[in-house]
Parts: structure tokens; C-alpha cells; sequence
């Protein structure tokens, strides 16, 4: 009787530990400080259940937006994130405050996480984007909208601080980037054939807050929530 048990609880732990899927999760400024945090198979069913139903792309990145505040709620969790708040002063030196550093690295994490499931039938999920107002640098999450739906087509999930990080620490300042209404003059301009690009911004916002969508032409011209 003893042995039966004994193989349920291997069973059932091993079915458990196979429902989760890992994440690794940066934070306090620069990805310096890396956790790894999981969702179970429960957790990503209520998340990806926001995604049923959507038709067109706006009504996507408008799910898009609190699914990406549903997998920081439940990171903060597991993680000292919660702490954080919008900007980088209201936070300072705070565990778990993130940067735009942070915000880029885990948003796109979550967005390929996302793709991954086959959530995102109308977006692909691409590098994290950076603007910059003189020796200001700021990034952001980035998505484009399909030509064509394609909802099985397969994506990386995020494992680790990819390699792009090391190239956004040597450009940005974080800590200083504010809101300069002299230099969103200087209006940075992007091909009318692109294809349509939005930023997933959630370093506006405080902890689990849905993310900032909006076309990256605004976003590069200096557009989104004042705060520093």
C-alpha cells in the first residue's frame, strides 16, 4: 500500500512539475537581477481565454494589453516586481523596480510566451524598438500585424535575458529618460510602406497595470503617459 502511494505522489508531482511552464524574469534596472518564475496550465488557460473570440487586430492588441498585465500579476507573485511602478523615480532603488530595460526584455518574453500558445492570430512578435531624444534612450516591446491571419504559426518561448540586452544597455540611460517636449519636435519619421508596428509599453504604467498600445510612429515621436 505504501509503494502505491508512493508512485501516486511521483505521478501526480510529475504531472504538476510538466503543467508549468518557466520564465525567466529580469528586474532592477539593466536585467541585473534574474528569477525564474512559473504559470501553471490553470493560469494560462484564464489568461489565454481573453484571446477567444477576437476578430481583427485592434480588438487583439486591446487583449493583448491585460493579458500582458495578467502574466505580471502573476510574476509578482512569485518575485519582488510588485514593488515597481510606472517610470523610474517613483521606485527608485526599490527590489524589483524594472527599467525600460526590464519592461522590454519581460514584455517580449510574455508576447512570444503568448505566440507560443497561438494566442496572437493577427500579430508577430519582433525585437523590442528604441527611441531616442538626444542622449535620452527609451524601448519598448514591439508588434506588427500579420498580412494574413496565421494562427499556428509557432514562435519562441522566452528562456533567459536574450542577447539583444547587452546592445540596449550600451545605448540606453533609463534612469534619465523624461518626457521633453522640445525634442518630440524633432519628429522621427517611419516609411508609409512599413507594415503596421505597435509598441507594448508597459514601463508607463505601475505593477500589473495593461500595457500602453499605440502605432510606433507616436511612440517614437515622443506620444505616451507623462511620467519619469
Amino acid at each position: 500500500m505504501h509503494r502505491l502511494v508512493g508512485v501516486l505522489v511521483v505521478v501526480v508531482w510529475a504531472r504538476a512539475a510538466y503543467a508549468l511552464e518557466s520564465f525567466d524574469l529580469c528586474f532592477n534596472y539593466g536585467c541585473s537581477e534574474t528569477v525564474a518564475v512559473v504559470f501553471g496550465d490553470d493560469e494560462l488557460e484564464r489568461v489565454g481565454a481573453r484571446f477567444v473570440g477576437v476578430s481583427d487586430a485592434a480588438g487583439e492588441r486591446e487583449v493583448m494589453a491585460r493579458a500582458v498585465a495578467d502574466l505580471y500579476r502573476i510574476a509578482g507573485e512569485q518575485s519582488p516586481i510588485m514593488a515597481d511602478r510606472g517610470g523610474n523615480y517613483a521606485d527608485e532603488g526599490v527590489e524589483g523596480r524594472m527599467d525600460c530595460i526590464d519592461h522590454s526584455t519581460n514584455t517580449t518574453g510574455f508576447l512570444e510566451l503568448m505566440a507560443s500558445k497561438g494566442w496572437l492570430r493577427y500579430h508577430v512578435v519582433r525585437e523590442p524598438s528604441r527611441r531616442s531624444r538626444i542622449i535620452f534612450q527609451h524601448f519598448s516591446a514591439l508588434v506588427e500585424e500579420r498580412d494574413e491571419v496565421q494562427p499556428d504559426v509557432p514562435q519562441g518561448v522566452h528562456g533567459g535575458v536574450p542577447d539583444h540586452v547587452a546592445i540596449m544597455l550600451a545605448l540606453c540611460d533609463c534612469p534619465e529618460v523624461v518626457r521633453d517636449a522640445e525634442v518630440v519636435k524633432a519628429r522621427q519619421v517611419i516609411p508609409k510602406t512599413a507594415p503596421a508596428q505597435f509598441v507594448v509599453d508597459t514601463w508607463f504604467e505601475d505593477h500589473a497595470r495593461p500595457a500602453v498600445i499605440m502605432p510606433l510612429a507616436d511612440w517614437l515621436n515622443g506620444e505616451g503617459p507623462d511620467v519619469q
